[in-house]
C-alpha cells in the first residue's frame, strides 16, 4: 500500500493528533499499560525566523541558526499519560516525544527537557487537588544513526542501588522518579523489516525503505497488517500519500527541509570562514603572548639581578654601618681618653706650678742666708 513517510513533522503530528494511535504508539515503545492519555497544547513552528548577530565571535548564535533555521531540526509532542503499574495502581506520568530528522545540537534536547521539569500537572489527592511534578519518560525518534548504537530502538532505565549492601533495590521512591527519568531512543534509519513482535510492526511503519519517489516523501508499505491501530496508521498515512492536498504539504514540508539544508551549508560555509579567521587571530595573539612572555621573563630575570645587587648593596651598608658605629666606639674611647690624658696634664701643671714655688721659695731663702 502507499503511505506518506511519517518521518515528516505534518505526517506525525496528524498521527499523534489521534488519541487512540497516540495512545497504542507509546504504549508499545515504553513497553507499560496506558489507561488514558491528554495531549498537551503543542508548538508546532513549521518556519522560523532567523536571528541575525553582527558579532562574528558568537559562533553559537550561528549555530543556533544553522540548527533552527526553520524550526524543522527539533519537532517535539508532550503527552500526560495515566498508568497502571504491576500492582494495579495509577500513576500520571509526562511522555515527551522528540523528533530530529538531521544530528542536531545536544544542548535542544537538553533544553526542552529541563521545559519539562518546570511543568506540573493537578493530582487528586485525599486532601484534594494539588499542583505536583510529575514523573517524566521522552521518546527520541532519530531520523539520523547513532554510530555507537547499531540497534533500532534502545531503552535507557534507571536502577536504585544501594551502596552499602551492594544490591539492587526494588522499591521506588517519587521524589527520586521526579527527578531522573527513563528514556526510549529509536533510530529510523536503522528499523528493519522484522514483524514477530508487537514493537516490530510498530516501527515498520516508519521503516526508511520502499521509496516511490527521488524526494521520499511517499513509499510502499509491502507489510501484512494483523494490528487493528497500525491499520489506522496506515489507512491516515495513505490518505496523507495519495491525496493531493496532503501530498502538497508534505511537499512543502520537502522543500522547506531542501532550503533548510541549502542554507545550512551556506551557513556552515561561513561559520567555516570564521571559525578559520579566529584561529589565525588566536595564533597571532598566542604569538604576541608569546613574545610578552618572553618580555616579562627578560624583565624578570633583571628584576632578579636588581634584587640581587640592592640585596648586595644593602648588606655593604650594613657591614658600612657596622664599622661606622665600630670606629664612632673608639673614637668615644679615644675621645675619654684624652680628657683624661687632659686632666692628667693638668694635674701634672698644677704640680710644677707648686715645684716652681717652692724653688722660687727655696732660692729666696738661701740669697737671704747669703747676706746674714
Amino acid at each position: 500500500m502507499i503511505i506518506a513517510n511519517p518521518i515528516y513533522d505534518v505526517v506525525f503530528k496528524r498521527l499523534m493528533e489521534d488519541k487512540k494511535i497516540a495512545r497504542f504508539f507509546i504504549e508499545t515503545l515504553i513497553g507499560e499499560t496506558i489507561t488514558d492519555i491528554q495531549v498537551k497544547p503543542q508548538e508546532f513552528t513549521f518556519y522560523r525566523e532567523i536571528k541575525e548577530t553582527d558579532d562574528p565571535r558568537k559562533l553559537e548564535e550561528i549555530r543556533e541558526k544553522i540548527y533552527g533555521l526553520f524550526g524543522l531540526s527539533v519537532y517535539r509532542l508532550d503527552f500526560i499519560a495515566t498508568i497502571k503499574t504491576s500492582d494495579n495502581q495509577f500513576k500520571k506520568v509526562l511522555i515527551e516525544i522528540q523528533k530530529a530528522k538531521k544530528a542536531v545540537d545536544l544542548m535542544r534536547f537538553r533544553n526542552y527537557l529541563g521545559d519539562q521539569y518546570k511543568k506540573t500537572d493537578e493530582i487528586e489527592t485525599d486532601d484534594g487537588k494539588v499542583q505536583e511534578a510529575l514523573p517524566i519518560r521522552t521518546i527520541y525518534l532519530l531520523g539520523f544513526e547513532l554510530a555507537e548504537i547499531d540497534t533500532s530502538l534502545v531503552k535507557v532505565e534507571r536502577q536504585y542501588i544501594d551502596l552499602i549492601d551492594h544490591k539492587i533495590l526494588d522499591q521506588k521512591s517519587p521524589f527520586i522518579e521526579k527527578l531522573s527519568h527513563d528514556c526510549f531512543v529509536v533510530q529510523l534509519p536503522r528499523i528493519k523489516p522484522r514483524l514477530k513482535t508487537r514493537i516490530e510492526k510498530l516501527l515498520s511503519v516508519f521503516e526508511q525503505a520502499n521509496f516511490l519517489d527521488n524526494q521520499e516523501i511517499i513509499k510502499d508499505y509491502p507489510y501484512v497488517i494483523d494490528e487493528e491501530v497500525i491499520k489506522s496508521m496506515i489507512d491516515l498515512l495513505h490518505h496523507a500519500g495519495t491525496d493531493p492536498a496532503e501530498k502538497k504539504e508534505l511537499e512543502k514540508e520537502q522543500e522547506a527541509l531542501r532550503v533548510f539544508e541549502d542554507a545550512t551549508k551556506d551557513l556552515e560555509k561561513q561559520l567555516n570562514e570564521i571559525s578559520k579567521k579566529l584561529i589565525e587571530k588566536e595564533i597571532a595573539l598566542s604569538e604576541k603572548d608569546k613574545a610578552l612572555s618572553e618580555k616579562d621573563k627578560a624583565l624578570s630575570e633583571k628584576d632578579k639581578a636588581l634584587s640581587e645587587k640592592d640585596k648586595d648593596l644593602s648588606e655593604k651598608d650594613k657591614d658600612l654601618s657596622e664599622k661606622d658605629k665600630a670606629l664612632s666606639e673608639k673614637d668615644k674611647d679615644l675621645s675619654e681618653k684624652d680628657k683624661a690624658l687632659g686632666e692628667k696634664d693638668k694635674v701634672l701643671s698644677e704640680k710644677d706650678r707648686a715645684l716652681q714655688e717652692s724653688m722660687k721659695r727655696i732660692k729666696e731663702l738661701e740669697e737671704k742666708l747669703s747676706v746674714k
